[in-house]
């Protein structure tokens, strides 16, 4: 094969961060590795593009917060152009012109929260300590493979067994209240600490993000800790912007891999991986150019991984039912805006430090739930949840002297619109208007300042970069779909039925988020002798 071309011990499909890690883990081990990217620039969902003149936008992601602390010091990150820009408030504008700013200062935060309710304001700090413990107890979960719960060997044994002994060392009152979080919805959550329906509506917003589930949907609440948990520099529930865009952390971690030796194309889409025999030794490009290899690596989703690479053919017809099973259901959508000055809000004007972390439109619960509805029923959401952020304020590298950039994420904006998927074309512009029409209730003149705006709906992150059904998380973050089922039983290592394929993306063990741990685990796996 390949008439004499070079042969790698690894090849890599997909030039994500997740597949860039994996790739730097085992070029620092001395494998030979090649990452294959379709587009044109690397990142996959974490990347930063000039789409106008000036202005680089995080276009898909756009904060770092789970980002594991032993990837950066072991990669040496930082020597590779990684740096985060911590985020110090999270604001919430009110539509009768009041707000709310919680801040990395207990003290500041709770002066905040006792205008609505003194009791929350007393409540908030045992709630951010409780929720540091539990944060604690799943890192001890999502720094490690997920346990095979069927298996009898020593290494899922001991998996096993470590996660026993942090659910033992819990205590039994952080033990019930953990099962409460994999069992609650985010507000039934909420409600067990607070009663401002001000403060809940921009905290359960954590339980639904990458879910098509509302904010009072069961099983919410572990979501809510999944986004809680963020841990940069060891310092947990801290969130910051990448330097240079969110596609920064993907550059230091291919610059990272480029100092180890791997070789990165982009342009490069991979066809097929080629299979004989139950086993693969390569892949094929869609130019028919094949490149052969002892171990192939896919940071596609499972789907895509399963279906488009490997195909039914090669696969048993339970492992086939079982894929198609896994869900998807995109559910968010992001609209970036260049703008010609800084946006004010009516309820604080002016450039302060509150518009300088990320702003929710999120006033209550009940709103939440309301954009929620319209979803169910295959619309987008006309006064959706928006999660935005003005990079550019503490990141002048981002746009032109006085300019800046508004990033919007947004839901609910479902994959399944009731006139179908392929309808989204038709109705970008129109969600666009929504989103901007909503920010607006709350920036006077926003619209007068917008020099350009991008549109990405859930057809447009599935068609852009690769994200099936234009799920952010590579699957849903649901309980059925975590630790070893996380993408199917029997196969939640990183292995697939495929001898010498694995798998490092979102779409596997611990799942979603720019975290690393996908790439990361994967690539120690299979250096610890665990291939075929």
């Amino acid at each position: 094969m390949n008439n004499g071309a070079k042969k790698y011990d690894v090849v890599v499909v997909g030039g994500g961060h997740n597949g860039l890690i994996c790739a730097a883990y085992l070029a620092k081990a001395g494998r030979s590795v090649l990452v294959l990217e379709r587009r044109h620039v690397l990142g996959g969902a974490a990347v930063s593009e000039e789409l106008y003149p000036g202005f680089t936008f995080s276009v898909a992601s756009y904060v770092v917060s789970l980002f594991r602390p032993h990837i950066i010091r072991e990669l040496e990150l930082a020597r590779h152009g990684y740096e985060i820009i911590p985020m110090d408030c999270s604001f919430l504008p009110l539509p009768d012109g009041d707000s709310l700013a919680r801040w990395a200062d207990g003290n500041r935060s709770r002066r905040e929260i006792q205008r609505f309710s003194k009791k929350d304001a007393e409540v908030y700090p045992e709630f951010s300590r409780v929720m540091t413990l539990m944060g604690k107890f799943a890192k001890q979960i999502i720094d490690h493979p997920a346990p095979d719960i069927a298996s009898l060997k020593l290494k899922d044994l001991l998996g096993m067994t470590r996660i026993g002994k942090a659910f033992r060392s819990l205590g039994p009152d952080l033990f019930h209240l953990n099962l409460k979080l994999l069992t609650l919805s985010a507000v039934d959550f909420l409600d067990l600490w607070f009663e401002s329906e001000i403060l809940k509506g921009p905290m359960s917003a954590s339980g639904i993000i990458g879910t098509f589930k509302g904010v009072r949907s069961p099983g919410t609440a572990y979501v809510l800790l999944h986004h809680y948990m963020g841990e940069l520099d060891g310092a947990f529930r801290s969130w910051g912007f990448s330097k240079g865009g969110t596609g920064g952390v993907s550059m230091a971690c291919a610059r990272a891999a480029q100092s180890y030796g791997a070789e990165i194309r982009t342009s490069a889409p991979v066809m097929t991986v080629i299979v004989k025999n139950g086993r693969t030794d390569g892949v094929v490009l869609e130019d028919g150019e094949e490149i052969a290899a002892d171990l192939v690596v896919s940071n596609l989703d499972p789907r895509r991984t399963y279906l488009s690479l490997v195909g039914e053919e090669h696969l048993d017809g339970d492992v086939v039912k079982e894929i198609n099973r896994f869900k998807y259901r995109g559910s968010s959508g992001k609209v970036n805006l260049a703008l010609d000055r800084v946006p004010e809000f009516a309820c604080r004007p002016g450039d302060g430090d509150h518009i300088r972390g990320d702003i929710a439109i999120a006033p209550n619960v009940d709103y939440m739930e309301r954009a929620y509805d319209e979803a169910k029923y295959g619309a987008f959401s006309q006064r959706p949840f928006i999660n935005a952020v003005i990079p550019s304020l503490t990141d002048p590298t981002l746009a032109p002297p006085g300019k800046h950039v508004l990033s919007c994420f947004v839901q609910y904006a479902p994959y399944h619109l009731k006139e179908g998927a392929e309808d989204w074309p038709n109705q970008r512009e129109a969600f666009g208007d929504a989103v901007v029409d909503t920010m607006a209730e709350y920036i006077p003149g926003l619209k007068d300042i917008i020099l350009y705006r991008q549109v990405l709906t859930p057809w447009d992150l599935e068609q852009q970069m690769g994200l099936t059904e234009g799920n952010i998380f590579q699957g849903e973050l649901s309980l059925e779909q975590l630790l070893f089922q996380r993408p199917l039983a029997g196969f939640a290592q990183y292995k697939t039925p495929i001898h010498n394929l694995w798998m490092c993306g979102s779409g596997t063990h611990p799942g979603g988020g720019v975290m690393g741990s996908g790439g990361e685990l994967a690539a120690k796996s299979i250096l610890r002798g665990k291939a075929g």
